[in-house]
């Protein structure tokens, strides 16, 4: 299992619509099957757990369908392993695929198996991820491009600013890491993406959702329009023409899309609490709370905490950003106190900066663009490391002044 408080360096492609059946002989590999169910990757995946190994396997499947993934646990040599896996090739349907959980690190056996057909031998103990990768392998064609991270963007209550923040961290990604990124404003109704980034599409997220029988990727390709050469906005259309009921699956085609055609995909993800803002940010890769200094957001913070680790237990914790810190005259929770209560160290503290900020909005510009040397834009620069797994990159990219400021401090002392 990964460490918590660290990113998956490997993005897992979710499993696609399949069935699986697994027919374990240890309660422990049940138990961790039954486990890797829950994993946000595995939502579409019809999972089947039953006990009897290899031998249960050839007998459930004499008089039934074979399903598209067979996993068998095989303990060692009692189990003649060989022997089921030929039985079960006489009853086993075309395309069917089998994966091995062994006990066993025989190399010759190993052999054995994969001139049988097996697609995937793993050695037991077998941790989840280790699992839903390996099915998940069996489903990616080879060559593929690698599919596109997503990186949610929430506020715990309304004005929070994380649509602020989405705006910022996806123009950063793609200005400093050169990366290909798309910025979707999923409030349909009130976004204000188009507004921050000084665009007016004709189309955009609205006609992908309400509309999902005509999505495909050349659809999509009108929808986006391109803020710079590494960044595009799919925009809301901010209109009030219609009510906004969405289903649990409205964006599901669209973020399939979207991850096959870019690396980088961040989504501003609005305020509130339905089926398919939860599954969202379950759904993530990466998600960002954008939180402010006051009792509720804390409550708010500490509940998503709460709810996105019982979802997610396969994944890092959510990173939490503070924003709109050192308001005049207001009592705040300080920063070190709310970073106690919620038991995880804060991704990001932005200080309160109404004229940077507010300039930004009005000129339709990124923080960046109004004050490339202002503290905020340091901030998302060093957010923006963090959630594209590039922190150690950034701090390693050599200074150009470097060489300068050393001569003018030998200068100095002598």
């Amino acid at each position: 299992m990964p460490d918590p408080n660290e990113p998956n360096e490997r993005i897992i492609a979710a499993v696609p619509r399949i069935t699986i059946q697994a027919f374990c002989e240890t309660a422990e590999t049940a138990a961790l099957i039954e486990t890797t169910v829950g994993d946000r990757r595995m939502q579409k995946a019809h999972v089947r757990v039953q006990m009897g190994g290899g031998a249960a396997a050839v007998e459930a499947f004499r008089q039934a369908p074979t399903p598209n993934v067979i996993v068998i646990e095989i303990q060692g040599p009692k189990s003649r392993p060989l022997e089921c896996l030929d039985a079960l090739a006489e009853v086993c349907d075309p395309g069917t695929k089998v994966i091995i959980i062994g006990h066993v690190n025989d190399v010759l056996l190993y052999r054995q198996f994969l001139q049988r057909g097996v697609s995937e031998y793993l050695m037991a103990p077998v941790e989840p991820l280790g699992l839903i990768s390996a099915v998940s392998d069996l489903f990616s064609a080879p060559g593929a491009k690698p599919v596109g991270r997503t990186i949610a963007v929430f506020g715990a209550r309304g004005g929070a600013g994380s649509s602020t923040v989405a705006h910022n961290l996806a123009w950063t990604i793609a200005r400093e890491h050169g990366t290909a990124t798309v910025i979707a404003d999923l409030s349909i109704a009130f976004g204000t993406a188009s507004l921050n980034f000084n665009q007016d599409p004709p189309q955009g997220i609205a006609e992908a959702v309400f509309a999902p029988e005509r999505l495909d990727a050349n659809l999509l390709d009108r929808l986006l329009s391109k803020c710079s050469d590494n960044l595009s906005l799919l925009s809301a259309p901010a209109t009030l023409d219609r009510t906004v009921d969405l289903s649990e699956a409205s964006f599901d085609a669209l973020l399939d899309l979207l991850r096959a055609a870019v690396p980088c995909i961040v989504l501003d993800v609005p305020q509130g609490w339905s089926a398919w803002t939860r599954r969202m940010l379950i759904a993530a890769d990466e998600i960002l709370i954008v939180s402010q200094p006051d009792l509720a957001s804390l409550r708010n913070t500490k509940n998503l905490l709460a709810v996105l680790a019982q979802s997610r237990p396969n994944d890092a914790r959510a990173k939490v950003v503070l924003n709109s810190v050192g308001v005049p005259k207001r009592p705040e929770i300080a920063a070190a106190e709310f970073a106690k209560a919620l038991d995880l160290t804060l991704s990001a503290v932005l200080p309160f900066d109404p004229a940077l900020f507010g300039t930004a909005a009005n000129n339709g510009q990124m923080i960046a663009e109004v004050q490339a040397n202002a503290k905020p834009a340091e901030i998302f620069g060093s957010l923006a490391a963090a959630v594209t797994g590039r922190a150690e990159l950034r701090r390693n990219r050599p200074n150009m002044l470097e060489p300068l400021l050393a001569k003018l401090s030998r200068r100095k002392a002598s």
